[in-house]
């Protein structure tokens, strides 16, 4: 109704349908009217549901760099773990290059997996010692993931103890009491899948990152993931961080982590995020860890941090999040920016629906366009919970919001990203790429009202197309002519 052009033709139908609608006479008008009138606001309601049209078009002489890894995941499932990973081929068929591992130690991993302290279960042992860890359940899941092409994303620290946060106690939770022994343990954890060391392997697991949202909370002992001020934190980043950066030069060393940038852009409180409601607080721990690794010139190979905002509004953190690491010296060519939990409408009700689905396909693709390097969804389990966007627990078929994935991955296997433009409906997001393959275009409507749609696609030819809104699923499809709400295609061009 913004459109002054749409809104003098809605008006002009109306006044048309009023026009024509016949009153025969006085004991008639009572119910004619009412027919009329029901006539209209069908009428209207229809032509609110249409969107203004769109035109999508694409330089294929324009590239813009490559598209990147945002399609990476959290928590893979864990379906038939430790003695099989059978739902681990559906990271392989969407091409899914990392799956970061946290929570995978907790509750549901049985306090067996990736965690330090179920790696390395007595602190007071030797670290030295191959017989001092307990490798089995984690190269289990590590050899999954290696097996289907995805690449191990590993978070040195601990899983989330929510109920800490209700007045329970947390078990593992506290910081190391010998910071210089925790960084050497975390050193033989990294030899043991990348050198081989105490009958390992010789992976490619290039991020290593030190603890996961030690600022979830300002009371320590409402906190869920770091019983102790933040100050603390920092410190032993400061000592682990240098010290691993020594022995791994060739690795990417870096954290923490971050809640996230809420308050940075006047974004609302996302009761999903589990975080505290002191928004304001994240960034002042941000800025008190970024200024401490600027003035002791520690390592930061990434910079990781999280949002379950919006997709606009998550965006927008993406760019508040590069503009503060710009400010502290951290530019894009020595640290990269990783988005590495978020998850959009996080809801029962959004669950397998394609207004989730869409949602998170905008989000890939502004992250795509955005000042961001790596990131991952939260998360790839297939669990009950509103946590699990991309598999049916009941079912361990994919839900409709795999299929965003399976779309991003047609431009990521062909390389280059090029110039997309879409003109018209604001609704509309579109990505585009090329390679020796051929070439692809992405195109989404993440709103609620459908869209008329033109595309210059500078003369390839459609080879296939595949749509996914509330009544299909990956459905191979003509080219629509209207986009439908919440729904996204990926076409296939030659």
């Amino acid at each position: 109704m913004a459109n002054g052009k749409r809104m003098t033709v809605r008006f002009s139908v109306l006044i048309s349908i009023m026009s024509i609608t016949p009153i025969r006479s006085a004991m008639s008008k009572k119910m004619t009217m009412k027919k009329m009138f029901a006539g209209v606001f069908v009428a209207v309601v229809a032509l609110m549901s249409v969107a203004e049209a769109a035109t999508v078009s694409v330089d294929w002489d324009d590239p813009v760099g490559i598209v990147k890894p945002v399609n990476g995941v959290g928590q893979p499932p864990m379906i038939g773990a430790p003695t099989s990973f059978p739902m681990m081929r559906y990271l392989k068929e969407a091409g899914i290059p990392y799956a970061r591992l946290h929570d995978v130690g907790g509750v549901y991993g049985q306090f067996r997996y990736v965690d330090i302290p179920n790696i390395f279960r007595d602190f007071d042992a030797d670290e030295t010692d191959p017989k001092s860890y307990s490798f089995a359940y984690t190269d289990a899941l590590m050899k999954a993931l290696d097996e289907n092409g995805v690449e191990p994303f590993f978070r040195l620290g601990v899983t989330i103890d929510n109920p800490v946060g209700a007045g329970f106690p947390g078990y593992f939770i506290d910081p190391p009491k010998d910071f210089a022994k925790w960084a050497r343990i975390c050193e033989h954890v990294i030899r043991h899948y990348t050198e081989g060391w105490a009958d390992g392997f010789r992976m490619k697991v290039t991020y290593w990152e030190i603890w996961n949202e030690p600022d979830n909370q300002p009371d320590a002992k409402q906190n869920p993931l770091w019983n102790a001020p933040f100050s603390e934190f920092i410190r032993l980043y400061g000592v682990v961080a240098p010290y691993l950066k020594a022995k791994f030069p060739h690795l990417k060393i870096g954290g923490y982590s971050s809640c996230g940038f809420y308050a940075g852009v006047g974004a609302e409180q996302v009761a999903a995020a589990h975080s505290s409601p002191r928004m304001e607080y994240f960034i002042d721990c941000a800025t008190n860890f970024l200024a401490a690794a600027q003035q002791n010139s520690w390592p930061l190979d990434f910079f990781s941090y999280h949002s379950y905002s919006h997709p606009t509004e998550a965006l927008r953190q993406v760019r508040y999040a590069d503009e503060l690491l710009n400010r502290y010296g951290f530019t894009a060519d020595k640290t990269e920016r990783i988005f590495n939990e978020w998850l959009p409408y996080v809801s029962h009700d959004t669950l397998g629906t394609a207004k989730q689905a869409t949602g998170i396909a905008a989000e890939m693709i502004g992250l795509q366009n955005g000042p961001c390097d790596l990131a991952c969804i939260y998360d790839a389990r297939c669990n009950v919970g509103n946590y699990s966007p991309l598999f049916n627990p009941l079912t361990y078929k994919p839900h409709k919001a795999y299929y965003a994935f399976t779309a991003f991955n047609e431009l990521r296997k062909l390389g280059t990203a090029v110039r997309a433009k879409v003109s018209g409906a604001s609704s509309l997001v579109a990505a585009a790429a090329k390679g020796t393959g051929g070439a692809a275009v992405m195109i989404l409507n993440d709103s609620n009202a459908e869209v008329p749609l033109v595309c210059d696609f500078g003369g390839r030819e459609v080879v296939a197309c595949r749509l996914t809104d509330d009544t299909h699923t990956d459905a191979s499809l003509p080219l629509p002519k209207t986009l439908a709400p919440r729904a996204f295609v990926i076409v296939l061009l030659k």
